[in-house]
């Protein structure tokens, strides 16, 4: 077993500079999967660096991060997730940059 588990990160910043600020923290934690949205695999340790990064970021009393811990990252990862409309693959992906 790896000690990781699958995160989705989701957030709703209110101001463009913070915005910016987490957009860009949150590529050193996951990879994107939609706007304001990423998949990160992280230790527990990884974890509590991400939030102790995200919570300096944002103003508690304007913004809202919602972290939910999707378990292990044990190859059935992908079977808990559901997509509707268009989904691109991994490869889709590779390369793309998120202006925001």
């Amino acid at each position: 077993m790896s000690g990781l588990n699958y995160f989705v990160v989701s957030y709703d910043i209110r101001e463009k500079k913070r915005l910016c600020r987490v957009h860009g923290a949150m590529k050193g934690f996951g990879e994107p999967v939609h706007y304001s949205v990423f998949r990160c695999d992280l230790t527990a340790r990884g974890k509590v660096e991400m939030v102790a990064v995200l919570t300096d970021l944002i103003a508690e009393d304007e913004d809202r991060i919602m972290i939910i811990d999707m378990g292990p990252v044990d190859g059935k990862v992908e079977e808990r997730i559901e997509f509707l409309g268009v989904h691109a693959d991994k490869k889709e992906q590779e390369g793309k940059i998120i202006i925001v």
